[in-house]
């Protein structure tokens, strides 16, 4: 049997189901990641927790590196899999020089670093491209989770000669989906609990912060409160945590009450079924949002921006709007838009649903993931022997077991 090490950051729980689908292709998972543990408990999946700081500082970044290789030695994996800033950018230079296990790297977007429009950022870029220049050589395959990501990576030759693959999201299970919203409150409940009464609502699910687009999207309700008065906006999200990337408390209640912050909620699928509009105003550089794909599924028409990762879930005009990051004039239209014609919001909705459903269904991508898994392995098997290879502590553990497995 394989054994996988996934890290993660703080959303990997997410990945739970895509770690117990493995499972049923004979893969062992043992999960690391900075996230509360107790989801992963509950699923009784091996976890082991580490600390990585998600912003710059590059002493804490040199702990980290240090942290993933004693991680590694520990769990002795025959694969390591990564998500996440971070995780992508450090744990190959924890790996280096190891022909033990393989390293597979998943770039869920490119985040604050090609988002922002900061000094900061802008002077990070050039680092950033070396660094994954460098990892690519400690890396086996480079998975990417849209199309624009996997063009950019290739443009600048930061992939080196690793496989690289299109591998959108993390996948997502309908069926678990609906039991998810059955098993909550109904909708009515959630309005009553809200006192949303019967009012339209419009539901966003992200981090509060100013690169999530947070700021334009409160313009763009103050716009639509003028024109429909009983419009209520839901922000769903965590605000406190976000350092100094998060929007103030204050920039929100400005806006009150028709704009209501519910914080980090576990009943977002129920959350979804009583909204009328899921909008996404992200400035942020996307992998593929999995509120896209669950709002998709809960037949919701979207208005997101014309951003990496969105653009692979909504078709401008077809399962709903994309409009300019930054743009809460016509953000802020297009919601209208969806309010005001009813019928094409419900045929919006249920192209999303069917479109998600067939593109991302969990199982699809954890068979293309396990075909990678065994190309990697393959690839890995088939390398001449080194000395190194027996040196230095090094686990043959497994080629064995894959050649094994291939009744070699």
């Amino acid at each position: 049997m394989t054994h996988l090490l996934c890290i993660g950051g703080d959303d990997h729980a997410l990945r739970i189901p895509f770690i117990h689908a493995l499972a049923d292709h004979r893969i062992r998972v043992t999960a690391a990641a900075t996230a509360d543990p107790a989801a992963f408990v509950r699923a009784g999946i091996e976890f082991r927790p580490f600390h990585c700081y998600r912003f710059m500082n590059p002493l804490a970044d040199l702990r980290a590196i240090k942290t993933f290789s004693e991680l590694i030695n520990d769990v002795r994996p025959d694969l390591v899999q990564t998500f996440n800033t971070k995780p992508n950018l450090l744990v190959p230079l924890a790996t280096r020089g190891r022909r033990d296990l393989a390293l597979i790297r998943t770039i869920n977007g490119l985040a604050y670093t090609y988002s922002s429009r900061s000094p900061l950022a802008l002077a990070i870029r050039p680092i950033y491209r070396t660094l994954h220049r460098l990892d690519a050589r400690f890396t086996a395959a480079t998975v990417f989770q849209n199309t624009d990501d996997k063009a950019f990576f290739e443009g600048h030759g930061m992939t080196g000669k690793s496989i690289s693959r299109l591998i959108p999201s993390s996948g997502i299970d309908p069926e678990a989906f609906k039991r998810a919203q059955a098993a909550g409150p109904t909708p009515s409940e959630l309005r009553a609990a809200l006192g949303l009464g019967d009012a339209e609502v419009v539901v966003t699910v992200t981090r509060m912060t100013r690169h999530k687009g947070v700021p334009a999207l409160l313009e763009a309700a103050a716009i639509v409160h003028e024109a429909r008065p009983g419009v209520r906006f839901l922000l769903v999200g965590p605000r406190e945590s976000e350092g100094p990337l998060a929007v103030k408390q204050a920039e929100i209640d400005r806006h009150a009450p028709y704009v209501m912050a519910l914080g980090w909620r576990s009943d977002v699928p129920g959350l979804l079924g009583l909204a009328d509009v899921f909008a996404f105003p992200t400035e942020y550089r996307e992998g593929v949002p999995r509120v896209l794909l669950e709002a998709a599924l809960a037949r919701l028409p979207i208005v997101a921006t014309k951003m990496p990762g969105c653009t692979d879930v909504v078709r401008d005009g077809w399962n709903g709007f994309l409009v300019p990051p930054r743009a809460p004039g016509i953000l802020a239209a297009r919601i209208i838009d969806l309010l005001q014609d009813r019928e094409a919001a419900r045929v919006m909705g249920q192209r999303s649903a069917s479109f998600v459903a067939q593109e991302f269904d969990l199982r699809l991508t954890v068979s293309r993931y396990t075909a990678l898994y065994a190309e990697v392995l393959d690839r890995m098997a088939r390398r001449p022997p080194t000395a190194s290879r027996n040196q230095g502590g090094v686990n043959s553990a497994p080629m064995d077991r894959y050649r094994d497995a291939r009744g070699s």
